[in-house]
Order: structure tokens, then sequence, then C-alpha cells
């Protein structure tokens, strides 16, 4: 089970304290812009997509053993793995993807990625969730880095005032067990009140619940309110005797109003109550932390959040680093999660008809090498790899690039992590050349090493 979230507090007794408001003010992921941020350049494509799903396999999964089989190579090539058909005529997939292969009409399949980093996750999961490729440059998260995806949207376009702009789950993903949390997932160079709202309580636990979301005990919505105006009351005249602190009280209120929003929004409390749900769709998704994380970002979509993203592994090398016992883990575990996870939001999101507007990108830090090592696993490998993609208008039951016939390089149409994050920028509606302005107001490109690839598009 996931460890409940450190931002959690405990109170006793009826009375809320200013400390207890300020906090409220500073839970994760609840920052709300300034005007004239939400005014900032870039945002005036048409949007494609409303909101994004990321499915991060963190650690690295096998190419070859998943979206890119290589049936005729050799056998420490290939595997013990058999490919089967999809939806799509001519697409094969792994034998134990077999419900994702029933929704290959809905997704397009890039099997030609690409970077520099091949031995540090930790570079590696930054170029995939930001789209900037710091080589073999690892370490943990700091406040230089640039932002992910979700940390944009909060801040350009961060929908209803009463929903978690950027959630990220089930866990803060570390580099290593016991390392530093990897870059990527934050707010980064543009600021932490742009970082994600984390939801590090296990949805798969029958006492499932987000408790940073949960009133204090005996204070009611309209008590919080209340409170919250007397607040701003007696706050106001000591902070407006100086302009810094004036400016910065304005932009506490902020906090302080969208915590409130939140705290108090039936929508925001409903999302996260996925008891609600039906015992088959449940099942369907797999009753595991992953599978009903994935049900939750549904949910979450559901009631305006922009962007969820989900690392499946609490540290990079718990999950899908296979370097030894590859495919007993793919067949046993890994694979028949995924699957089950994955397909039923893509057909549950086309079902409710929200697919179209709603991006769904299952992005890894790397694949693995062609060759299995003596360990009966496979090792990093950046130089290729595949992702699956859908909905937010891209094309459908489509396969672009291809790797050589043992999936060791591109053979056409190499792709890189910065051209699809650029893709998903322009999707969401945002232009992957606009400048983002750091906490000190310096300019800094989106994504300045990547395209729009308008071949992947409807």
């Amino acid at each position: 089970m996931a460890k409940a979230s450190r931002n959690s507090s405990r109170h006793s007794g009826s009375r809320l304290t200013r400390r207890e408001f300020l906090r409220v003010g500073a839970l994760g992921g609840v920052g709300l812009t300034l005007p004239e941020l939400l005014a900032a350049n870039g945002t005036d494509i048409t949007a494609r997509a409303d909101a994004c799903i990321v499915i991060f396999l963190n650690g690295g999964p096998s190419h070859l053993d998943m979206w890119d089989m290589k049936p005729d190579a050799p056998a420490e090539i290939r595997g013990p793995f058999r490919s089967i058909s999809t939806t799509v005529p001519g697409v094969h997939l792994c034998e134990h993807l077999p419900r994702l292969a029933r929704q290959m009409h809905r997704c397009t399949l890039v099997r030609s990625m690409n970077h520099s980093v091949n031995n540090s996750h930790a570079a590696a999961v930054y170029a995939a969730l930001t789209g900037h490729d710091r080589g073999e440059m690892g370490g943990g998260a700091k406040p230089e880095d640039h932002p992910n995806i979700g940390s944009v949207m909060a801040k350009l376009r961060p929908g209803a005032p009463t929903a978690f702009p950027y959630v990220a789950l089930p866990y803060k993903t570390k580099e290593g067990a016991g390392g530093p949390l990897q870059p990527g997932f934050l707010g980064g160079i543009i600021g932490a009140n742009h970082d994600p709202f984390w939801v590090l309580e296990d949805a798969n636990a029958p006492d499932f619940r987000v408790r940073n979301l949960t009133l204090p005990e005996a204070v009611s919505a309209s008590r919080m309110a209340n409170r919250g105006e007397l607040l701003t009351a007696l706050e106001r005249p000591f902070l407006q005797q100086q302009h810094r602190a004036a400016a910065a009280y304005e932009v506490m209120n902020d906090f302080q109003k969208r915590a409130f929003a939140m705290l108090t929004s039936d929508a925001t409390r409903r999302a996260f109550q996925i008891e609600q749900e039906t015992d088959r769709v449940r099942e369907a998704y797999g009753r595991n932390i992953y599978g009903q994380g994935v049900l939750l970002a549904r949910r979450l979509i559901e009631a305006g959040t922009r962007v969820v993203t989900m690392s499946w592994a609490p540290d990079a090398n718990a999950t899908w680093d296979t370097h030894g016992d590859n495919f007993n883990k793919l067949k046993n575990t890994l694979l028949p999660q995924f699957d089950a996870a994955a397909s039923s939001l893509i057909a549950e999101l086309a079902e409710r008809g929200m697919l179209e507007r709603t991006l769904v990108a299952v992005l890894g830090d790397f694949g693995r090498s062609p060759q299995v090592n003596v360990n009966a696993g496979r090792d990093h490998w950046n130089a290729c790899y595949s992702i699956l993609l859908a909905g937010g208008g891209l094309k459908e039951g489509v396969v672009y690039g291809a790797s050589d016939r043992t999936g060791s390089s591109p053979a056409e149409r190499p792709v890189s992590p910065g051209d699809i994050i650029a893709t998903l920028y322009h999707l969401l509606g945002v232009s992957p050349d606009t400048n983002i302005y750091d906490v000190l107001g310096r300019p800094h490109p989106l994504v300045p090493r990547g395209r729009v690839m308008e071949e992947l598009m409807s």
C-alpha cells in the first residue's frame, strides 16, 4: 500500500487556526497563476484536446516484448513471447496484451522513438516528461528543471477553479530505492505552486480517501468559507503596508481561494469516491494500485482536471526495469496489469464520448536491449523504443516509424521525446514555441528541440 501523503494533517477539536488556513492554502498543486501569467503568449492555438492522461511505465518497458516484436529474429533477440493480431490489419502486439490488441484501431503506435540517455533513469524520465534532453546528467528533481506538461497546463490553462489542474499518482517515484524524487514531475522553474497535487494513497485500498482533501473535523463548508473571509479581512491591512507584501498577499489569496473551492466542491470530492464505481468496472481496470490509479485518472479528468500523470513504480528499479527475469515479470504481473488498465481506459473514454477530447499517452524512459542478457533480462536501450498514443485529435489505427530487423535503431522516421511533448502541447492548445517565465520573470522556450508532428494528427 502506498504511503499516505505527507501533506496530510490531523486536527483536534473544532477550531481552525490561522496557521491551518495557510497550510490549506499551500496544498500541493492548487496554485492559481496571476492574471498576467494566465494571459501568457502561446495559448491561442485551437485546442483539439481538453485533458491528458499520461501512463508512465517508469523503468523502461521492453518494446521488443510488447509493441515491436521480432518473430523472425534469433531466439536471443525475439524472446519466448508470441505475437497476436490486432484490430488494425497487419499490426501485431504481444500475446500478453490481448485486450489492448482489441483497442488498436483507436491508437497511434510510434515505433521509432530515441534519445541520448541510456544509463540514467532520472535524465531519461526527465526527457520523456518535459521534452528536454540533458544527456546522461542524472540526479533528483531540482528547482532549475523544466516543468512537466501538467505544470505548464496548470499555469497557462488551469481550467475550472474547483478542479485540480494537475494531479500525479500513486507514487513520488524515486531514482532507486531510497533515492531522491525523479525530475520531470514538478513545476521546476515556474515554481512549486505549479507542482502536482499528489495522491499517494492506494486507490485499491478498502479505506481509500485523500486525507488532504478532508475538511477539519466539525468544520462545515459554510464555516470554512466564513473563516476564509475573516482571514482575508484581517490580513489585508497588514499585508498592504509594503508593495512586496501586498503582492505576496495576492498570490496567497489566490491559493486560499482555490483551496477553499476544492475543499468545498462536491465534484472534486466525488471524483475521489472511486467506491462509487461498479464492481465490474473496477475489476476491468484491475484490482491493484495501478489499475485503480488509471480509473481514478479517468474520474479526475471527468471532474475537470487537465493533466493526470500516473507513474508505474515506487522507484525506478521496482517494476519495468527488467534487467533480470524479464519474461516472467512481464508475463505474470506487468503485462496483465497494464493490459487491463490501459485497454479499459481507452474503451471507457470512447464509450463515454470523452476520447475525442482526451489525450492518452503511454510513455517510458527508454526501451530494452535487443540482446537478452545472462540473467534472462534486457538492459536499458535508448536508441530505439516504442510509445502508444490515443485520442485528443490523433489519428486512429496508425503505426508511425519502424525499427530495424532487431529493434536496435529506427529504420525510418525517428522521433524524439521533444517531438512527442511538442505535439501534445499543440493538441492541448499551447504552442511549443511559447516562452514560459520562471519565478524571476526570465523567459524560457517551452520545447526548443521538438517539432509538432502534424502527420500524427487527424
